[in-house]
Order: structure tokens, then C-alpha cells, then sequence
């Protein structure tokens, strides 16, 4: 356990009676004393606070940064206003995503927010193909998200200048004499901030957001529930360097402008194999949502079949949904079993529970457009 790494909230996890596991290696906190549940509705009903320190934070700069991430990510990176985040991709040659990111463009930087497990890869990623022309830093900095509806009351108390921000707008802040990056976005399909403080500065900020009446820490079973709910891929899980954004559902995440057609169309790993799928829909498995009867979830690897028993796909993310009532999954099926409504059988431990293709997401998103 001693080579696991720690956030700068650590301490914090361990003061308030945390259950840690390790997660990405780094030694996180699964659940507090109210338990995954309370926390999954705690967070839907008001607002939790989540530890995403974890995560890796980015900063690129040098001349076109916007043209050059464009080389690596199929997003509209150019045509991105500054104080803007849009969501992206880093695909391979074969058009496998190789990681999901946060993009922001900061004006004279851009900000990446990576995934944990992926952010050495993507580093080395960014160095080899960027890091003759740019400036490629990897922050020491914490990450908080606040998320749900009574998020924007709670940042109201802390920086009424916050709340004046959109879906995926980001700005810089002073609070409590330290400068903040906030973004107003989420992993929850909930209305709430992600945070950038700091690593010095994270648990003070931690502890005066938990001081006010709305806030419950929540750990990374409820945040896994919570995504779940609202649709959202985990990298590693419902995605790898073997899945397409075609394949994932992730067609929006290519950029207008790098389709075929585009002023800017291709110029990115494996955009070959994107575009071509994207045209001729010729990918032979999509992902979806699933849904199950009863109250026993159906988990990660559990094998699809049909009415006659052939396997036609596998779960890839599974839990119970404290807040809809029932087990839902996303997983992968072959193409003839992507539509709603369409009914298969999970194997689970020789048991063929009916599961159900459902739209995604579970729950309506409560996104603040403005």
C-alpha cells in the first residue's frame, strides 16, 4: 500500500472516517460514513464534494497551441473561445481513443484535465509530438468538483462571480486570498464547479466548502453511480484504445470542422478509419444503455445474449441507480441489437437476468445553460 500516492486531501479523507482503496494508484477515498447511497442522493437532492486531485492537470503553450493539439485531438479546437472547455478525445493511428480529456483554451495556454491512470501516457504523448514547439507542464495542483442543484447557492457564499458562468465556461478567481480555475462543468449530470486550487491551499478550501450546510464529501462510489445515471463513459471501462468514437457513441465529440467537408477535416490520428465509420456506418458494435429488473446489478464483463442464447455483446460499466430504482449499465452490442426497447439476457454466474436497451441518460442532465 505504500507506493500508492496521495492528493493533497489525504489527511482530510482519513479525518472524516473515509473507506480508501486504491484507485489509478493512488490511495482514494470509495465511500464516508453515510455510505454510496446516501452520497449518490445527497449529491441529486443537494451538493457533494468530490476529490478529482487525482486527475491530471496540463497546461500547453507556444504558437498555434490550438492548431497543434488539433494534430492529436479530432475536437474543434481552433474555433474554441477563450474561457471555453469542450470535451475531447486523443485517438491512435487505428482511430482507438487513447484517453478522454478536459480542453480549455486560456487565452496564451491551453488547460488539459486528463484521466489519472492515463496522464504519464499523455504526457509523454504531448512531449513527443508537441514538445519540440511548446511548453508541455504538468500542474501540482488540487481538484475539487461541487456538484448539484444547490451547488450554485453554496459558490453564491464563496464567489458570487462564479455563478455568472455558463456549461462549460472557465474562468480564473480569487478566493480566500488564492487563485482559483473554475470551470462549470461536472462528472454527474448535475449542475456544479470543478475546482483547481492549489496543492497547498486544497484542504483549507476543501474543509470552508464542507462547512457549509449543503455539503457532504463524496467518494468515488457514489461519483461512479452517479456518472453511470447520467450516460457518461469511464476511460479503461466503457472505452479504450480498441473502441472508436464511433463505436462509443462519441460521434459529437468530433469537431465539425475535421469531418469530411470540414475546413479542417482529418489531420488527426486514425482519422482515416473515424471518418470513413462516421460516413458509411459500417462499425459492427455500438454502445448503449441498459437497464435490469429487481435490484441486484449487473456488473463490468458480464456477457449479452439473444433469445437463443448467441452472445452479442458485454457490459462494460454496471451498478445499481439510487436514483431511477433499478440496475443500469452501458456495455457494447452488435449493431442488429442497438435499438431501444431491443431485449437481451446477461449472464450472471449461469443465471440469464432479461436486460433491456434504453436510452441514455438514465436521469435528465440539469446542466446550467444560462
Amino acid at each position: 500500500m505504500n507506493d500508492l500516492k496521495h492528493t493533497p486531501l489525504h489527511a482530510l479523507h482519513l479525518e472524516l472516517g473515509a473507506k480508501m482503496v486504491p484507485f489509478a494508484g493512488y490511495d482514494m477515498p470509495v465511500q464516508y460514513p453515510l455510505g454510496v447511497k446516501k452520497e449518490h442522493e445527497h449529491t441529486r437532492q443537494q451538493c457533494g464534494l468530490f476529490d478529482v486531485s487525482h486527475m491530471g492537470q496540463i497546461l500547453v503553450s507556444g504558437e498555434d497551441t490550438a492548431k497543434a493539439l488539433e494534430a492529436l485531438i479530432p475536437a474543434d479546437l481552433v474555433g474554441l473561445p477563450k474561457g471555453e472547455q469542450r470535451y475531447g478525445l486523443f485517438t491512435n493511428a487505428e482511430g482507438g481513443i487513447i484517453d478522454d480529456l478536459m480542453v480549455v483554451n486560456g487565452g496564451d495556454h491551453f488547460y488539459l484535465v486528463v484521466n489519472a491512470a492515463c496522464k504519464d501516457q499523455d504526457l509523454a504523448h504531448l512531449q513527443a509530438n508537441l514538445g519540440a514547439t511548446h511548453k508541455i507542464e504538468l500542474l501540482d495542483r488540487g481538484l475539487l468538483a461541487l456538484q448539484g442543484p444547490q451547488a450554485h447557492a453554496v459558490m453564491q457564499r464563496l464567489c458570487p462571480a462564479a455563478c455568472e458562468l455558463v456549461f462549460m465556461q472557465h474562468q480564473r478567481f480569487t478566493i480566500d486570498g488564492h487563485e482559483v480555475w473554475v470551470s462549470r462543468s461536472g462528472y454527474t449530470g448535475e449542475d456544479g464547479f470543478e475546482i483547481s486550487v492549489a496543492a497547498d491551499a486544497c484542504e483549507a478550501f476543501a474543509k470552508r466548502l464542507l462547512a457549509e450546510p449543503e455539503v457532504e464529501a463524496i467518494g468515488l462510489g457514489a461519483r461512479d453511480s452517479l456518472r453511470l445515471e447520467a450516460g457518461l463513459c469511464l476511460y479503461g471501462h466503457d472505452m479504450d484504445a480498441t473502441t472508436t468514437p464511433v463505436e462509443a457513441g462519441l460521434i459529437w465529440a468530433i469537431g465539425k470542422p475535421r469531418r469530411h467537408g470540414g475546413e479542417r477535416s482529418a489531420g488527426f490520428p486514425g482519422a482515416d478509419v473515424i471518418l470513413h465509420q462516421i460516413d458509411a456506418k459500417d462499425h459492427l458494435r455500438k454502445r448503449v444503455g441498459l437497464r435490469a429488473e429487481g435490484r441486484a446489478p449487473i456488473r463490468e464483463g458480464a456477457v449479452l445474449r439473444d433469445a437463443s442464447g448467441n452472445e452479442v455483446g458485454v457490459v462494460t460499466s454496471g451498478t445499481f441507480g439510487p436514483s431511477v430504482g433499478h440496475p443500469v449499465a452501458i456495455g457494447y452490442v452488435s449493431r442488429d441489437w442497438e435499438a431501444p426497447a431491443s431485449n437481451l439476457f446477461a449472464d450472471v454466474r449461469g443465471k440469464q437476468l432479461p436486460m433491456t436497451v434504453t436510452p441514455m441518460p438514465f436521469v435528465k442532465p440539469s446542466y446550467y445553460r444560462g
